[in-house]
């Protein structure tokens, strides 16, 4: 390497490889003409984006917005009052949650780029500052703490613990580490779970508060996938229900997922008012905010019967999904008794004669062309395991399960 190149970006940059989800694309692509040439062309349950249509009243409604005067010129970081007020709103009748939209909300161009700054904004690289981290864990988190030049703490969540580890005995470990802990600032909970499709119960996510509270650490809550559940029993809550949660939380959400729109890059932190606007400061430094037309058509959908309908329907069909790769990987050897009933992820381990989770998963793709997510791209408690998102046509589903058997792909 050159002496431009040399010292050109710092060594975390430096480190970073390409989001697991891209690398897997361009793999894809490499081998795209060699499986279809075998009737095996590819088949992707690697990312979890919706590939159904956002719903028509929204569309329709962004049409006519487009031609409003004044709709493309700059908007404003924070959001458009319309916007913020329809996110009030929105928390209000999902979560009984009460907030104010001019300082506890703050739109984001999608949840990832606001929670990848929060990081930022709260490691001073070089000072050893850690964030505890669930594990395994949506796989850029990870990367956002790399990049900012910070720690990342892991907590192993596993089928011993039921995915909710007890935080008491997490920070018992951490002090035995020999981590310090007036380096530790925040804790990452993620419920529903990427990768695990998981739930926490509200006793666990009172005690994840109670825990931020007595170490004095802000609770960063990732609400993802608030909107994707198929039952009563396990319908996702926000931790900013809990007395006092706004004293020391901040939740992030999106519409990506709900109403199929992950492209359109649309979200929001809510919570203490501090760390909002803080967050808030440091973004207005970096971005101008989301296209307005994309707000209004949103705002408007949030709040309404369409979105509402249109998400109940979303939901009946990814639970038909999910009975459709259940039955299929029961057929194939796995032991699923239970599964959850959020998210479109299975997580499942790896069939008995391969070593790791890389190694199955290239070898699914080459012999049968599908594209699923090694364990180890989430975190170290990831070996062994693989993820899959049902969010494809039924009929590319069965074919999944038929390329497998006939390729001999059993548990």
């Amino acid at each position: 390497m050159n002496s431009f190149k040399e010292n050109l970006f710092n060594k975390d940059v430096m480190s970073l490889d390409t989001y697991i989800m891209f690398r897997l694309k361009e793999q894809t692509a490499r081998l795209k003409d060699e499986l279809t040439a075998k009737n095996r062309a590819p088949i992707s349950l690697s990312m979890g984006a919706p590939t159904a249509n956002p719903p028509k009243a929204l569309i329709d409604r962004l049409k006519e917005i487009l031609d409003e005067d004044g709709i493309h010129t700059y908007s404003t970081p924070k959001g458009e009052d319309y916007f913020r007020k329809a996110i009030a709103q929105r928390m209000k009748t999902r979560f009984g949650v009460e907030l104010d939209p001019d300082k506890e909300i703050f739109s984001l161009v999608g949840s990832k780029e606001g929670i990848s700054n929060l990081f930022r904004f709260l490691i001073t690289e070089g000072n050893g500052d850690i964030i505890m981290l669930p594990d395994p864990c949506y796989a850029s988190y990870l990367q956002f703490v790399q990049a900012a030049g910070g720690v990342a703490y892991h907590m192993p969540l596993t089928k011993e613990n039921n995915y909710m580890p007890n935080l008491d005995k997490v920070y018992e470990k951490f002090v035995k580490d020999g981590c310090n802990p007036n380096k530790l600032k925040a804790l990452v909970i993620n419920y529903p779970n990427n990768p695990l499709g998981v739930s926490a119960t509200r006793e666990y996510i009172k005690s994840a508060v109670d825990f931020c509270k007595k170490h004095k650490i802000l609770l960063i809550s990732d609400l993802a996938y608030a909107d994707l559940y198929f039952s009563e029993d396990e319908k996702p809550f926000s931790v900013l229900e809990f007395e006092g949660a706004k004293d020391i939380a901040v939740e992030f959400h999106s519409l990506s997922k709900p109403y199929a729109v992950t492209g359109w890059r649309l979200g929001w932190v809510c919570g203490n008012e501090f760390v909002v606007q803080r967050l808030g400061k440091g973004k207005s430094t970096i971005d101008n905010g989301i296209f307005k037309a994309l707000q209004k058509a949103c705002a408007e959908i949030l709040n309404s019967k369409e979105g509402d309908e249109y998400i109940k329907w979303g939901n009946e069909g990814y639970k038909r999904k999910q009975a459709i790769m259940v039955k299929g990987f029961k057929e194939l050897g796995w032991n699923l008794e239970k599964v959850p009933h959020t998210t479109f992820y299975l997580w499942l381990p790896i069939p008995r004669k391969y070593k790791t989770s890389i190694e199955f998963c290239e070898d699914l793709l080459k012999k049968s062309g599908v594209v699923v997510v090694p364990g180890t791209a989430f975190g170290d408690c990831g070996e062994g395991f693989f993820r899959l998102s049902y969010v494809c046509s039924d009929e590319k589903l069965q074919e999944v399960i038929d390329r497998m058997k006939a390729d001999g792909f059993y548990y």
